[in-house]
């Protein structure tokens, strides 16, 4: 029986030599003995191996489309079994990808061991370290929601004011003038496609040309005099590595999750836009360069970064390797990561140039009957809770200018002077448009209509759109169709009566991001709904005399499944409601019939009242297992794993002669 075994495993081996391979690759002889340190290779691998599966398995249930790719990936975060482990993994293997390269190349500067002969070897990692961080920039926006869309909308627009070639390479990414489907296509295919095979390549070529001259070892010769094979000391270093980096990342999934920040919203504009913690750095150095000196922000910093990694052993080519004895680049070398440590917390903590937009109608909506009505010329609502009313002015002026100096009024007509192309705008505040509808009708007129032959203005600073826009709120014709259409007389007001509001809307089904919702009721709901909605607010000429509280909510309208609780405050917030009464004096406006707030601004909102009592908006609905249950079962099975491989090994020492 041996004999035949013997001659299977000779045929198969001389046809298909794995056995020799892995012997080639196991029989390594370590300098100086094995060391734990040395795991941040292999652990790289595991992380990629492990990016591969869970992005596979996402794919079963991914639908790259605007309209479909944010709630494909809840339904499989919180429906499918399991769902939740497959993207969690995925979301925190990538963070910890770019942190263990980091560290892998820190450890291999410290050791010196980018020194001849093994120069491509360094500049294979250094490779590899750009394609993982340019990854990290293409994934996100996959999950078409506020994070993803507004770093991708950061980084292209960055990418945009390079020298010559940024308009060029801003919509090459963009597929156009504008973010949107064949931005998301284009990011798919470079993410799914094209960015794993050019990382396997070169994980193949970093392989070989570290397998050619081996690991570098110690620096100090007396260490090196000793050595061990990779097989079994250094892999049982690894296997001990491999399992606590698997227990780290199944906790970090099972108890804190990837964020959930809703669905994309160009429109809204209420979302901070940043680019992703890893190019936070870079985002902070380029506030350090404006108007002419921009170019060193966006080219020559990331250019001079490459080059200083990719050229370090042909200027450091000594063959000293003591970091003691290496103090000009232990220094620059330490002086470098505390520079883009530094600039990633301050790009973190610091607030983008302008402030959140909101949209037209603000809290003040939700206003008591007064004598007030806008005049010709007063301020628009949108503005009223991010300008002062002696800044108001300028801004009025400002917009005007804009207007006059590109030409609006060739195809826009104001008050009976200008074209006739376009709509007449004499009076734009009593149309029911936000801020933000006109902000994006002047940067991406499609966007609304896809027949529009309205250009787009993307010339224009966000100062300069954000004038403009004001300045188009402030003309209305007739004044008192403002005054009714706030709400300021209840006899002309067609709102539903309470308890017989209209369907649901999109919002409904939406799950959105309950930090911005936190915001966005402030903004708009704490003056009738009181702080975190205790507050109780008279409302004279109503049956109960009082607001509603929503917190807690009226038991006929919470839920514990989220999808209806969702549903029955939806009705209020989409068509608004009159409160039973005489003449009540605070009624529930309509956020979104009248376009006060968008669909996903909305869907935040109801996330954050959801939370107000104890809901959570993205609870895992068929988690397959328990996330801690399944936490302490990986933890259970990889601690009585090695204890018995301890127990073993112990053994057979004992045994040894």
């Amino acid at each position: 029986m041996s004999s035949i075994k013997a001659k299977i495993k000779k045929w198969f081996e001389y046809r298909l030599p794995v056995i020799s391979v892995l012997k080639w690759t196991l029989d390594e002889e370590i300098p100086g003995g094995s060391r734990y340190i040395y795991s941040f290779g292999i652990l790289n691998l595991v992380l990629f191996l492990l990016l591969v599966i869970t992005g596979i398995l996402q794919l079963f249930y991914y639908v790259p489309t605007t309209d479909h790719a944010y709630e494909s990936l809840m339904y499989l975060r919180l429906q499918v079994p399991f769902g939740w482990l497959i993207h969690g993994l995925h979301f925190w293997c990538a963070q910890a990808f770019v942190v263990l390269i980091g560290l892998h190349i820190a450890r291999v500067f410290i050791w010196g061991a980018y020194k001849n002969p093994r120069q491509i070897t360094w500049i294979m990692g250094v490779c590899l370290l750009l394609i993982v961080v340019v990854m990290t920039f293409t994934g996100p926006l996959l999950a078409w929601d506020q994070l993803g869309y507004w770093a991708a909308e950061v980084g292209t627009s960055i990418a945009g004011t390079v020298p010559w070639i940024g308009s060029f390479i801003q919509k090459f990414l963009r597929g156009g003038d504008t973010m949107g489907q064949e931005t998301l296509s284009r990011f798919f295919i470079f993410h799914v496609m094209i960015f794993p095979l050019i990382v396997t390549f070169f994980i193949i070529i970093h392989l070989i040309a570290f397998r050619q001259f081996g690991s570098v070892g110690p620096w100090h010769q007396n260490k090196g005099n000793r050595s061990e094979k990779f097989w079994p000391v250094q892999i049982y270093k690894d296997m001990v590595v491999i399992a606590l980096l698997i227990v780290l990342l199944v906790g970090l999934t099972a108890f804190w999750r990837a964020p959930v920040t809703g669905n994309a919203d160009p429109i809204g504009r209420s979302y901070e836009p940043k680019p992703v913690w890893n190019f936070l750095f870079l985002y902070q150095a380029l506030k350090m360069f404006k108007g002419r000196w921009e170019f060193l922000g966006t080219t020559g910093i990331p250019l001079a970064i490459v080059l200083i990694l990719v050229l370090l052993p042909f200027y450091d080519y000594k063959s000293q390797r003591n970091p003691l004895h290496r103090p000009i680049a232990m220094t620059a070398g330490t002086g470098f990561v505390v520079l883009i440590i530094v600039l990633t917390v301050i790009g973190y903590l610091s607030k983008p140039g302008g402030k959140i937009v909101q949209s037209t109608k603000g809290a003040s909506s939700m206003s008591r009957n007064s004598s007030d009505s806008n005049s010709v010329g007063a301020e628009p609502e949108g503005l009223k809770t991010s300008v002062s009313q002696a800044s108001y002015s300028s801004i009025i002026q400002a917009g005007r200018q804009v207007y006059d100096q590109h030409g609006c009024s060739a195809c826009h007509m104001i008050n009976g002077q200008g074209g006739k192309i376009g709509p007449d705008l004499s009076d734009e505040a009593n149309k029911g448009h936000s801020t933000d509808w006109i902000i994006a009708q002047i940067r991406n007129p499609k966007s609304h209509d896809t027949k529009s032959i309205m250009p787009p203005f993307t010339s224009l600073t966000q100062e300069e759109i954000r004038s403009l826009a004001g300045y188009l709120l402030s003309l209305h014709s007739n004044p008192n169709k403002t005054a009714e259409k706030s709400g300021r007389k209840n006899s002309n007001l067609n709102l539903p009566a309470s308890g017989k509001q209209g369907p649901p809307g999109e919002a409904a089904m939406l799950i959105g991001n309950r930090n911005l919702g936190r915001i966005l009721f402030d903004n708009y709901c704490v003056s009738c709904h009181g702080s975190m909605g205790k507050g109780n607010v008279p409302n004279p000429g109503s049956t109960d005399g009082k607001v509603p509280l929503l917190n807690p909510i009226d038991p006929n309208l919470s839920n514990s499944i989220p999808s209806v609780f969702a549903g029955n405050i939806d009705r209020f917030i989409q068509h608004g409601s009159l409160p039973d009464g005489p003449r009540p004096s605070i009624y529930m406006p309509a956020f979104g019939d009248d376009k006060s707030l968008t669909q996903p601004q909305i869907a935040a909102v109801e996330s954050y009242i959801l939370q107000l009592n104890s809901i959570d908006r993205a609870k895992i609905i068929n988690p397959g297992m328990r996330p801690s249950y399944f936490f302490i079962m990986t933890f259970l099975i990889v601690s009585v794993t090695f204890t018995v491989v301890i127990t073993i090994s112990h053994k057979q020492k004992s045994k040894a002669p």
